[in-house]
């Protein structure tokens, strides 16, 4: 069974980049705007779209994509090459050897509460003040 490589602070799976990086092409502005970027710019967040496309099966993920990247207006190229840029992004999500394993880990990205995060970064930081305070301390007494 393989296994899903993860960043070690989110938890979000490695095999996603390849997809979120990809290139759209330029803006009208000379921008390079990538998947990442370009769904930003619809108001939604990357990852919890690609998590959702991974779940689904590839024909509703075609449809989903080309859904989204049609309302990128802003980018010229993209207009120009729509069908072939929705089928090669489409060539990009994780494959089905994985499958399981980035459903898990999508479903664990999309389902991780605001709160629990919050609580986690909050204990972390309290940790680290509480031994700069403990260093700070035994710095005074070493003068």
């Amino acid at each position: 069974m393989a296994m899903t490589q993860t960043s070690l602070l989110d938890g979000r799976p490695l095999e996603f980049e390849g997809f979120l990086y990809a290139s759209l092409g330029e803006d009208s502005n000379g921008f390079s705007v990538t998947v990442l970027s370009g769904l930003a710019r619809l108001g939604l967040d990357p990852w919890d779209e690609v998590a959702a496309l991974v779940r689904m099966d590839s024909a509703a993920a075609h449809a989903r994509l080309n859904a989204l990247l049609s309302r990128m207006w802003d980018v010229p190229g993209l207009a120009r090459n729509h069908d072939k840029i929705v089928d090669d992004l489409t060539l990009l999500l994780p494959p089905c050897t994985s499958l399981g394993n980035l459903k898990q880990a999508a479903t664990a990205v999309t389902d991780v509460s605001p709160g629990i995060m919050a609580a986690v970064w909050a204990v972390l930081m309290i940790v680290l003040v509480i031994l700069q305070l403990l260093l700070a301390g035994s710095l005074d007494f070493i003068e």
